[in-house]
């Protein structure tokens, strides 16, 4: 575990909401045994994995066991205007469990059954409180699999709301994908349902995408219902040596940009692959190394990997070892997921400052070659594993805590890293989400959500951290912090006088002849300022949202 630290750098700093006596006593009259205010309780989930120093955990620990539960608790968060925190296992890399405005911990862990399995379908309905390992082992015997793996053996809750994916999303995609309904509760308390389990529909907005991956700032989702996969017939492994990154990297954007359909296909550098060596006591060449899989029937798999093979030869690949069996298959992959591991043990004390960037399969030898270069000069320890099939890699810097110049030269180099992956067409997060830690990432704020926030006051309780930008800032780089203040005369500007407006005005309608807010007038809502809208806003007005399209077509 990338342990906590006292360090003062690292804590940001923290703005906790009063939490009334009155709101913890209605929790504990409603809930009973299953509301918690232990210390050692709400410590357990006031933390994650995550380089961020401890703050103040939150205030009670909610153990809920139904949907009702969580609505109940979520309604009597409203009412109080107390922020609101889901609780999956804690895997988080980027602070989304700290407490950071205090609030209360609603844990989903108990929630944790298969509701309804539908094989003929190839879909599975499920409590969020469910592993992604508990959920392959309770469907096995229908031939089926749920491809996506994190690493962590997170929730589908979790996994769900930080739109997660890991080794296989080069084949089966990411939680975007594979996502088909969910039931929620919104920051009111209300339950909804969003989708449906056919495989497709034409039927207005598609809410359940913009609830994939909203990290807890729009509802809290109580079910999940995803696609699921037929076991493949066949499966092989293959590790292969490169004398350099650029040959490795080279290689995959030939394999991708040939259609071959490879399942998985992850890099580690030879930085990586000694730490590794002496974490494992393996023997691997101690080069740039790619790890891939393959899928399909027996002949599908030994063409794809005929053809990767002889790519990988043009472009210097050697040492290729083959597996079939899964023994031979884990025995391969051991560099793989004990890379985050053998890392911390290299430097003994440190910790691991992670990245996260994601660019077009073209532009990823230009992006990572320069980020290595950049990384070396630093003279920084670090390692460098990468889902490459997919564009998507990390960067784990390796600081001392107690030495804060080793942190911001960490935060340097991510900082160009990310203004890299942006100018190239990528994105500051491919899989762990925002968080606290890329809050002030360019790419992640937009001006028209924090010029929502004047208006948020009243609901802004769902999620500790539910783009809280000016609380945020204070503990971001100066370089970043310094795009509020940038902004805030504009916003002065925009926002005008400090009274409160229908949550509608902030659309763009077209007025018609009896005034702006008639259902009767022509009204027209472009799908970008509807995401915005209810993005900022959060699920208070989901429903009010979906009430106002449905009345709206009638027009």
């Amino acid at each position: 575990m990338n342990a906590p630290t006292p360090a003062a750098h690292l804590a940001p700093v923290v703005t906790a909401r009063p939490v009334p006596q009155a709101f913890l006593d209605a929790l504990k009259a409603r809930f009973g045994a299953n509301c918690s205010t232990a210390l050692v309780v709400r410590e357990q989930h006031g933390r994650d994995e995550s380089a961020f120093a401890p703050v103040p955990p939150p205030s009670a620990v909610i153990f809920a066991e139904c949907t009702q539960d969580v609505a109940d608790a979520v309604k009597l968060a409203s009412d109080y205007k107390v922020p609101v925190i889901p609780f999956g296992v804690g895997s988080s890399l980027e602070g989304h469990l700290l407490a950071v405005q205090g609030g209360i911990s609603i844990d989903l862990t108990r929630m944790n059954k298969v509701l309804a399995i539908n094989a003929e379908d190839l879909t599975v309905t499920v409590q969020p409180g469910v592993t992604r390992k508990q959920l392959n082992e309770e469907i096995k015997s229908t031939g089926l699999f749920f491809p996506i793996d994190p690493g962590a053996d997170a929730t589908i809750g979790g996994m769900s709301a930080t739109r997660a994916s890991g080794t296989n999303a080069v084949r089966y995609g990411t939680m975007r994908e594979n996502v088909l309904a969910l039931e929620v509760v919104t920051a009111s308390g209300e339950i909804i349902r969003t989708g449906t389990r056919a495989k497709k529909s034409s039927a207005g907005y598609d809410l359940t995408r913009l609830f994939v991956g909203s990290e807890g700032t729009l509802g809290v989702m109580t079910e999940v219902t995803v696609k699921l996969y037929p076991l493949p017939e066949a499966i092989s492994a293959a590790i292969c040596s490169f004398p350099s990154i650029e040959a490795a990297v080279q290689t995959v954007i030939q394999v991708i940009q040939l259609g071959v359909p490879i399942a998985r296909v992850e890099l580690i550098d030879h930085n990586t692959v000694r730490m590794v060596n002496a974490y494992a006591k393996l023997g691997l060449r101690e080069e740039p190394m790619l790890l891939m899989e393959f899928h399909g029937s027996p002949a599908g798999v030994k063409e794809q990997a005929e053809t990767v093979q002889e790519l990988a030869s043009d472009h210097g690949g050697n040492a290729f070892e083959w597996a079939t069996t899964p023994e031979e298959r884990t025995r391969l992959w051991t560099a793989r997921h004990n890379a985050y591991f053998a890392a911390l043990q290299s430097r003994p004390g440190c910790r691991a400052i992670s990245t996260d960037t994601c660019v077009p399969i073209s532009k990823l030898a230009d992006c990572l070659l320069d980020s290595v270069t950049e990384t070396e000069a630093s003279g920084l320890p670090y390692f460098l594993v990468g889902h490459v099939g997919d564009g998507n890699f990390h960067f784990g810097y390796l600081i001392d805590p107690e030495v804060p110049s080793e942190r911001e030269v960490a935060e340097d180099l991510n900082y160009k890293l990310v203004s890299r992956a942006l100018r190239l067409g990528g994105t500051c997060t491919g899989e762990h989400g925002i968080g606290l830690h890329k809050i002030g990432a360019r790419g992640c704020r937009r001006p028209e959500l924090q010029a929502c926030e004047p208006r948020l006051a009243p609901w802004r309780h769902l999620h500790g951290r539910a783009w809280h930008w000016s609380a945020q800032n204070r503990f971001l780089s100066d370089r970043s912090g310094g795009w509020r203040r940038q902004h805030d005369a504009h916003l002065e500007a925009s926002l005008g006088s400090s009274q409160h407006h229908e949550p509608w005005q902030n659309l763009s309608l077209k007025k018609g002849p009896a005034g702006p807010f008639s259902w009767h007038s022509k009204v027209c809502i472009q799908a970008a300022n509807f995401s915005r809208f209810c993005f900022a806003l959060g699920a208070q007005f989901v429903n009010q949202a979906i009430e106002f399209i449905e009345r709206s077509k009638l027009d």
